[in-house]
């Protein structure tokens, strides 16, 4: 058999493959966290929108959830003020949330841009859009950090509305209070909030680190399949720490209020949201309920 036929083969299976995943989650909901470094290199970001709004074409219902916390460090700097943070989070006096909002917006659109480039129609909305996300102010272990919100509502049929539309939704992360203030929300937390609300299958966190180790020094001990018990444990006994303990902190969270697993990605891989949903093995680390099993194999 000649090599081009082989290729040609090759990619078939990779189709079959990817056949009772895509069966699996026909209609289902699946919330995409993006930030990261997937978010700065422009061809990974690109990469990033193929995988997403091919997930849409299959049938999948994608909502993606951004961050841009590199672009707005960077634009405070270059207003000549100084970005701060408490316990890993922006202290967000009201200069700072005027700007975070502005590259949060523009982020945004850039998102949508890039989706009705490839014929799939988006519409990037706020939480302030509809009150989709209604916040009270977050303090960091009693330290008042300004403008940074925790959400305590998610107005989810805006989302389902969309959806059911056809349109992919790009949530960005700020929302209001009580008395309609702007709030910067961590979109970690926000894409959890949303997952919560829609109920989705799967919850991807795009990231800068492979998955959840068990020694972070060493990348042998990369654990690729997490049941919740399993993961608390690992952090009680003080394997887990720096940002990934309120990120896994945030996946137990999520799947113990019915989201079926949540999968933590290295976003500067190509295609690693393909490459986790649709093959057998997957890429990064996945966090699952007691009932779940990872892989399918075709059942």
């Amino acid at each position: 058999m000649n090599k081009n036929m082989q290729q040609y083969l090759d990619k078939a299976q990779v189709l079959i493959e990817a056949l009772p995943y895509i069966q699996r989650f026909n209609r289902k909901i699946i919330v995409v966290k993006y930030g990261g470094s997937a978010m700065v290199d422009e061809s990974l970001k690109k990469r990033v929108i193929e995988d997403v709004t091919l997930l849409k074409l299959v049938g999948f219902k994608p909502i993606i959830v951004h961050g841009g916390g590199k672009e707005i460090s960077r634009w405070v700097g270059k207003v000549g003020m100084e970005p701060k943070f408490i316990n890993g989070l922006r202290v967000t006096d009201e200069d700072t949330m005027e700007i975070a909002e502005m590259v949060l917006g523009k982020v945004n659109k850039s998102l949508v841009q890039l989706v009705e480039e490839l014929g799939v129609r988006a519409i990037g909305i706020s939480g302030k859009d509809g009150a989709l996300l209604k916040v009270d102010k977050k303090y960091s272990d009693g330290q008042d950090i300004g403008y940074v919100g925790d959400i305590k509502e998610v107005n989810a049929q805006i989302i389902y509305d969309l959806l059911e539309k056809d349109f992919l939704p790009i949530v960005c992360p700020v929302g209001l209070d009580d008395e309609y203030n702007t709030y910067n929300i961590n979109a970690d937390d926000a894409a959890c909030a949303i997952a919560r609300a829609v109920k989705a299958e799967k919850l991807a966190f795009l990231t800068d680190i492979e998955g959840v180790y068990k020694d972070p020094n060493d990348p042998d001990t990369l654990i690729s399949e997490l049941r919740v018990d399993e993961a608390k444990k690992l952090m009680e006994e003080g394997y887990i720490g720096g940002g990934m303990l309120p990120k896994l902190t945030n996946c137990i969270d999520a799947i113990e209020n019915g989201v079926s697993r949540v999968h933590i990605l290295d976003g500067r891989i190509p295609h690693c949201l393909l490459l986790e949903i649709f093959t057998n093995r997957g890429i990064g680390t996945a966090i699952l309920n007691s009932e779940e099993s990872r892989y399918y194999h075709g059942e």
